[in-house]
């Protein structure tokens, strides 16, 4: 018989112990890394088609400071120092007389810093400094094709401030983050068709200062993470219009601070203190004369935390404020003559989530701290003049949190 799970929710954490990193026979690895770029960095693509049948496809990236390090059977560790005192851009625009093929493929990413560091069956220690300036970190992309067809179209377009990854297998980890951003962090997208036979996809994604941690193979992580957003904006925009489109979904996604660990093994230990105080805004339009199943969705937060971990325990330590210009989130969608269409709106304050493993006797302990004090509000509109279902979704929160024990993939 499975015993029961426990969940602990305190007031305060329990002291966490540093754990040893796990060991290998390979000498250690040391790496130093202090990057500073002063000069603005900028990328451009445009794409002038007539007639395509097979696929049609760009990709434009521009980055201020980038760092990768990892070390297979051995240990590493880090002190990274990363600043951006310029603007970074990247723009892709792609105009189609006729046809852009079967499948249309964009990427625009600009990014500010973005720090990578991963260990196999070894032990990752560090530290890892990331810091924008009062610059702006922007990217931008659009189709344009009034009188053009495709097939199937996936255009993304992604802003970030600073950035910082973290892969342990078979190992562990022990690393604190730092992340500061001021710079205006902002996507914007958009795309005109007069016919989509396929499935279409618009995403825009803005995130001012994004951490992300992952392992496998039985893995401890134990990760201090501050990140604070002091910019005058945060934004993503995705707007879109077809004449005719089968299936179509324009979406936007702005956040301010965001940490997203999983681990996979013994321990998960979060410490976070997130603030946000940048006016944070995410807004999608789309409208189509005939639709099969068409939707614009926007979500926006100025402060999100995530833990989850498929194995024994996770403590949480985490801290959230959100002040300043408030969270603004709006999605509209527009149909003359269709079968299924949706308008759906998020905007949050303060989110954080974390769960440990049922199956694996797990339990969570948690301290949880959220202030909100600025406006929050979600916008959805849904116009058809004839339609089969329509939908509409609005919702603002504050602040929301959510700790529990559950199986695997449940």
């Amino acid at each position: 018989m499975r015993r029961p799970a426990k969940i602990l929710l305190a007031g305060t954490l329990a002291a966490i112990l540093p754990f040893a990193a796990a060991s290998s026979l390979a000498a250690p690895s040391d790496v130093l890394n202090d990057q500073i770029q002063l000069g603005d960095v900028f990328s451009q693509q445009t794409l002038d088609v007539v007639e395509v049948s097979e696929t049609t496809s760009g990709t434009t990236t521009a980055t201020g400071n980038s760092f990768d390090g990892t070390v297979d059977q051995g240990d590493l560790a880090v002190t990274s120092t990363q600043s951006l005192q310029a603007n970074v851009g990247a723009t892709t625009e792609l105009n189609v007389a006729s046809s852009s093929g079967a499948v249309t493929a964009l990427t625009t990413a600009a990014t500010g810093n973005t720090g990578d560091a991963g260990v196999f069956a070894g032990g990752l220690t560090g530290s890892f400094v990331q810091t924008t300036g009062a610059t702006n970190v922007s990217a931008n992309s659009h189709i344009e094709a009034p009188g053009g067809q495709a097939g199937d179209v996936a255009s993304s377009v992604q802003a970030i401030g600073n950035s910082q990854g973290f892969g342990v297998t078979s190992g562990a980890s022990y690393v604190s983050v730092d992340q500061t951003n001021q710079a205006q962090v902002t996507s914007d997208g958009g795309g005109v068709y007069n016919y989509i036979g396929g499935q279409a996809t618009f995403s825009a994604a803005s995130a001012a200062n994004n951490l992300t941690a992952a392992s496998a193979g039985g893995s401890s992580q134990q990760i201090t993470a501050t990140q604070a957003n002091d910019a005058a904006i945060t934004q993503a925009s995705q707007f879109t219009s077809f004449g005719n489109a089968y299936l179509t979904t324009t979406s936007a996604t702005a956040t301010g601070n965001n940490i997203s660990a999983g681990n996979e093994g013994s321990t998960l230990a979060l410490t976070t203190d997130q603030r946000n105080s940048a006016y944070v805004r995410a807004e999608t339009v789309s409208n189509a004369y005939e639709f099969g199943a068409g939707s614009a969705v926007s979500y926006g937060v100025g402060n999100s935390a995530f833990a989850g971990n498929a194995g024994t325990e996770t403590l949480i330590d985490n801290t959230q404020l959100n002040d300043g210009g408030g969270i603004d989130v709006a999605a509209d969608y527009t149909g003359y003559q269709g079968y299924d269409a949706q308008a759906s709106a998020t905007a949050i304050g303060n989110a954080a989530t974390g769960y440990a493993c049922a199956e694996c006797d797990g339990y969570v302990s948690v301290a949880n701290r959220q202030t909100n004090n600025a406006e929050v509000g979600a916008q959805s509109s849904t116009s058809v003049t004839s339609a089969r279902t329509v939908t509409g979704v609005a919702n603002a929160i504050g602040n929301t949190a959510s700790y529990y024990v559950s199986r695997p993939n449940q």
